[in-house]
């Protein structure tokens, strides 16, 4: 596994321990031993690392990749680059189960660089030859996350400021986590009812046609204790002022980006329907209520509000 010191990545050391897989995981630092897991020390450069990582497994889960830095370049680095470095090392060793974790973003890949870089990751895993299977998360929260933290601390205050109008799917890290371990698992031909396992699938939570952005500001709120909060749709040009803002006032460490106002406005990030995977594989367990009241609990609990 890559990215798995991220929140994803935690997460399905969790469920992997919890289902009695073994995990080997790439990580840059030091770890604390953790049953079931043997750490890999390395990183999306060191190929010697990615092979020793991928060797003697049953598959690959390529989660690590990046969501905000500065260039065109550091995304295709991060998220394209780094994808065919992980395909490389697992064809060098023999390894064909591959597991990529992408993005919705990719669907619409002249909005940013972000969706540009996952696309052609997209492309470089299914041009790989490998037995592989993609997953475009939408919106994905839950306990630990950090992308959409913000969004609880402003309904906590009474208030949110959307983008656009537009509908969303969410998705709770947990569902995402088990269904990348069902990948990684599955036999040769149970995916795709079809002989193959080359899959691009598209999850949520199971809410039909989503949520606007104004019925997932109201949940968020309903979640950390508010009967209602108000809400202020930001113009797109607004979005983009306040992206140039935080960019001059906090550099690279920028949480809005011009980057990520561009398809942070695209009115549509809900899933397709055809392209869930079949649910003999996997459904979701965890609905949008429960799902926001345990992570604004756990927010709550470890001092964000």
């Amino acid at each position: 596994m890559t990215g798995a010191t991220g929140f994803v990545g935690q997460m399905l050391l969790d469920v992997a321990q919890e289902q009695g897989i073994a995990v080997r995981a790439l990580t840059r630092r030091s770890q604390p031993d953790r049953p079931g897991v043997t750490w890999i020390s390395g990183a999306l450069d060191t190929p010697d690392a990615l092979r020793d990582l991928i060797r003697g497994s049953d598959g690959v889960i390529h989660v690590a990749g990046a969501v905000n830095v500065p260039t065109r370049a550091d995304f295709y680095a991060a998220n394209a680059a780094g994808t065919q470095a992980v395909i490389d090392a697992a064809q060098d060793v023999g390894v064909a189960r591959f597991v990529h974790v992408s993005s919705l973003a990719a669907r619409e890949a002249h909005l940013s660089d972000y969706g540009w870089s996952k696309a052609e990751a997209e492309r470089i895993v299914a041009d790989s030859g490998l037995d592989w299977a993609i997953v475009r998360p939408p919106a994905i929260y839950g306990p630990r996350d950090t992308e959409m933290r913000e969004l609880f601390i402003m309904a906590n205050r009474g208030f949110m400021l959307l983008p656009p109008g537009g509908r969303t799917s969410i998705i709770h890290v947990t569902d995402l986590a088990r269904l990348l371990l069902a990948l990684a698992i599955a036999p040769v031909g149970t995916l795709d009812g079809q002989g193959g396992t080359a899959r691009t699938f598209e999850i949520d939570d199971g809410t039909p046609h989503g949520l606007s952005h104004a019925e997932l500001a109201q949940a968020i709120g309903r979640a950390v204790g508010r009967k209602q909060i108000r809400t202020f749709a930001a113009p797109r040009l607004l979005l983009q002022a306040a992206a140039r803002g935080d960019t001059l006032l906090r550099g690279d460490r920028a949480k809005l980006t011009l980057d990520r106002a561009r398809y942070m406005a695209h009115p549509d990030w809900v899933v397709t329907d055809g392209l869930r995977p079949p649910s003999t594989l996997w459904t979701a367990r965890i609905p949008a209520a429960q799902g926001l009241a345990e992570t604004a609990d756990w927010y709550r609990a470890h001092g964000h509000f």
